[in-house]
């Protein structure tokens, strides 16, 4: 089974950017879509990026689209997340997961294997 690891995380300025890496140990990390998703104090856990197995297709949650990007390198295992012009309401545990199914979801219940999670602090 494929397990994931985050990395990156920080405490940054209102309208900073941090970029979270996240490392997958398999031999097959190309047949693996990637999601990221956020954990706020005391609310669910949230959809924030997803990108296909191929990198050739990618979508966001409303709220961060136009200032995340999520990006993958396959022949290093790994998958980005940019996040630029961050807001407080950004602040929230980072979580990296990957999926094995073909379709590209936002669904948490399809992500077979997660990270730890890296904190990302955003001071206004």
């Amino acid at each position: 089974q494929v397990h994931v690891e985050e990395f990156g995380g920080g405490l940054v300025q209102a309208g900073g950017s941090l970029r979270l890496s996240c490392a997958a140990s398999t031999n097959f990390f190309g047949t693996y879509n990637m999601g990221w998703f956020r954990q706020a104090p005391e609310k669910e856990r949230e959809f924030v990026a997803a990108i296909r197995w191929s990198g050739d297709d990618t979508f966001y949650a409303d709220s961060v689209k136009g200032r995340f990007t999520i990006s993958r390198d396959n022949a290093k295992n790994t998958v980005y997340l940019q996040m630029n012009s961050l807001k407080p309401e950004d602040t929230a545990v980072y979580y990296c997961a990957a999926d094995e199914s073909i379709v590209l979801t936002r669904e948490m219940s399809e992500y077979d294997a997660w990270g730890q999670g890296t904190q990302v602090t955003v001071a206004s």
